[in-house]
């Protein structure tokens, strides 16, 4: 792919921990990058192997601490002097769309930052009824700081931040046992930020999620039926159940933690 001046400002910069099943097509999407940088936590699968087939990437390799603190290594130590970083994660794959719309851009002096659209997708099929919120991916790295927000990392960008409409593809392709193997580490993390204030544990479906039992019921009823999941067959269903079973175990976790505060 020919390299537009901006695209030719962007390092893409990307955390991995066992991505086997996802990082080909995420660097596929990111034949245009002249360096790519790799924090890996130490993966014992094929990801590194893969990694090395593209010759435009550059691996660090990090103990994990929290997936902030990874980034926030990353903006310290990786030598990210060519303007511009894109922050993604392993399963984030790029649209042509995407990369046309960035390529076009010329950013103001004083716009530091770009938010990004996501489609959610099960095994490579996009979901309407995704509820992945857009976040800041592409950035100056000298105006953004990551912080821990309950078992996902946010960044905080100083600066005017612009708007990419095109969206990225969400496409986790790691087995179900894997995602439920996380889930109940996610869950006391979730617990722990809304319990103790952290993050935006204040905003509206934060509230929701403090009632205990109406979060689980809610966001299936919310994926299904607001946003249309009902009609996307087996995809959409199983978005949902996903969705509701990782409410379930945030729900059982505050309510653990009633019954054990009550008792002591």
């Amino acid at each position: 792919m020919n390299c537009p001046d901006f695209l030719s400002q962007i390092t893409p910069v990307i955390a991995t921990y066992n991505e086997a099943p996802n990082i080909e097509r995420t660097l596929d999407a990111l034949t245009w990058a002249k360096r790519i940088v790799i924090i890996d936590s130490y993966s014992d699968d094929e990801t590194l192997e893969l990694v090395a087939r593209y010759p435009a990437c550059v691996v660090y390799q990090r103990e994990f601490d929290t997936i902030a603190g990874q980034w926030a290594w990353a903006l310290e130590n990786c030598d990210l002097n060519s303007g511009w970083a894109l922050a993604l994660d392993a399963d984030y794959v790029l649209t042509a769309e995407h990369i046309r719309e960035i390529a076009r851009l010329t950013p103001a002096e004083n716009t530091n930052g770009y938010v990004a659209n996501f489609r959610y997708c099960i095994n490579g099929e996009p979901l309407r009824s995704g509820i992945y919120p857009p976040r800041i991916t592409l950035f100056r790295p000298e105006c953004g700081r990551f912080w821990q927000d309950g078992h996902t990392q946010r960044l905080e960008v100083h600066g005017e931040i612009g708007q990419i409409a095109a969206p990225i593809m969400h496409d986790d392709r790691k087995s179900l046992r894997r995602w439920l193997s996380s889930q109940q580490g996610y869950a006391v993390r979730e617990a722990d930020k809304l319990l103790h204030n952290h993050g935006a544990a204040s905003g509206f479906a934060n509230r929701i999620r403090k009632l205990r039992v109406v979060a689980p019921f809610a966001v299936i009823a919310h994926c299904l039926l607001v946003r249309g999941g009902i009609f996307e067959g087996k995809a959409g269903w199983f978005y949902a159940l996903q969705r509701g079973y990782a409410e379930l175990l945030l729900s059982l976790e505050l309510m653990d933690r009633d019954i054990n505060r009550r008792n002591k």
